[in-house]
């Protein structure tokens, strides 16, 4: 029997009875538990943190959120752990959804949009929506049609007559003909892909106006085959302009077929199952914002990795790669994304800030200073009832210090950016879309992990 369990990050996963509602703390079925323990020990002989075991009847999660189902029908919705008030589902899920678009750079359509607010579903559900009303939109503009080689044998002539196959025949089968010719199908790459992401939309919905879409489409597009090898008909994926209107939908075919997700579930069993780390989305997030809010005139680097931490035997060790790189008429800002909470209330204990993540700005700071100019060292942490606004500044000495700045992810606003001197535009309003395509919330005195 199928169960939909929606929790946030860091909740505990139990198998004895829990209240309702409770999305810190949610009871799952013995196979789901016992599943879960074994993909927990894949992710970490991968070196990756998906659950703790906390006995033997209790897990807790870690920072990955999205959806994951189980083979016995468990769906397990992970939402940030970033509202405190108010419906926390509700604004987890549009949260979530708003993340995931700006990072991986999904636009849904015009129609849809108008809705968001009132499209209280699952993730995975909204995801399949969002395919299938593009998927919807394709096939009433054309699906695209191309000429494929056919090489048989017939009674009668068609097309090309294939001479040294003709010559190669023996004694009695010379009646027959082996031919050349084109026919005009729909069986290309980008058709092969929607028909097996719409396969496995139309097997794991649970939404009734989703499956029912699902199976208007299945039925229009009975003639394309399912793709056989989906690495390689994405690489055959064609962006010539008159396959302009599949752009759009490419981005969620491949969220469908798991092939875009930062995480993907090993083993035979994969379901409807999207897992994304939370520090990365907050940093992709922050990263777009960025770069629709920057005067024209500064440079925005993601990720750069010029320079290391020190030199060894004729070569180079330890890559040096901040989040940001900003640079504008010989100023430079170094910024790094950390997706924790820390609490302005506690100076007692170091804001609950990490020892770590100063000593990593500071390297940046001297590693990417360019002659005299010292850079401006700066830590985003998302914004939460502890931090609403800049913490004074922190000084390293000799002319360096570091600005920590709280991101507000609902109003879409850094705080305290102009006391850092980031050169943003002035207007006001709805971020940008992001230029680029794609921390972890912890309680006060965890820590993150390192980048």
């Amino acid at each position: 029997m199928s169960a939909f369990v929606s929790v946030r990050e860091y909740a505990r996963l139990t198998t004895a009875a829990v209240a309702p509602g409770n999305l810190d703390c949610a009871q799952i079925s013995e196979s789901a538990f016992d599943w879960l323990c074994e993909l927990s020990a894949s992710f970490n002989r991968n070196g990756a943190t998906l659950l703790q075991v906390e006995g033997r009847r209790s897990l807790k999660w870690d920072s990955y959120v999205g959806v994951l189902e189980t083979p016995c029908g468990t769906r397990l919705e992970i939402l940030p752990k970033h509202h405190e008030q108010g419906d926390c589902l509700v604004k987890g899920r549009a949260l979530l959804r708003k993340l995931i678009q700006r990072a991986l750079q999904l636009k849904p359509r015009e129609a849809s949009v108008t809705s968001l607010e009132l499209f209280d579903t699952p993730l995975s559900e909204w995801v399949m929506g969002q395919f299938l009303s593009e998927l919807d939109l394709l096939v009433k503009r054309g699906v695209r049609f191309d000429y494929q080689r056919i090489e048989e044998e017939q009674r009668f002539l068609r097309g090309q007559l294939n001479v040294v196959a003709q010559m190669r025949q023996p004694p009695g089968r010379q009646h027959h003909f082996q031919i050349r010719h084109d026919v005009f199908l729909p069986d290309r790459a980008e058709n092969r892909l929607l028909k097996l992401a719409l396969e496995q939309v139309a097997k794991s919905t649970q939404d009734a106006a989703n499956w029912r879409l699902a199976n208007e489409l299945r039925a229009m597009l009975a003639e394309v085959p399912v793709s056989k090898q989906v690495s390689q008909d994405l690489r055959a994926w064609s962006r010539d302009r008159l396959m302009a209107h599949y752009q759009a939908i490419k981005p969620w075919c491949e969220l469908i077929l798991n092939q875009q997700m930062p995480i993907a579930v090993s083993g035979e069993w994969r379901g409807m199952s999207m897992l994304f780390p939370m520090e990365k989305l907050f940093e992709k997030y922050v990263e777009g914002w960025l770069g629709g809010k920057l005067l024209p005139s500064a440079k925005l680097t993601p990720q750069s990795s010029r320079n290391y931490l020190c030199e060894h035997d004729n070569g180079k060790m330890f890559c040096l790669k901040p989040d940001l790189l900003i640079d504008r008429s010989g100023h430079r800002w170094i910024v790094d994304t950390k997706w924790k909470r820390i609490d302005a209330g506690r100076p007692d204990k170091n804001y609950h800030l990490s020892q770590s993540d100063f000593y990593q700005l500071f390297a940046y700071g001297h590693k990417y200073q360019r002659g005299d100019e010292v850079p401006k060292l700066v830590l985003i942490y998302p914004h939460w009832s502890g931090l609403q606004k800049a913490l004074p500044v922190f000084d390293y000495g000799m002319g360096m210090s570091l600005w920590v700045l709280p991101f507000e992810l609902d109003n879409e606003h850094l705080l305290g950016a102009e006391s850092a001197g980031i050169p943003l535009r002035k207007e006001s309003g709805v971020a940008a879309e992001p230029r680029y395509p794609f921390g972890t919330l912890l309680e006060p005195g965890q820590e993150g992990p390192g980048n």
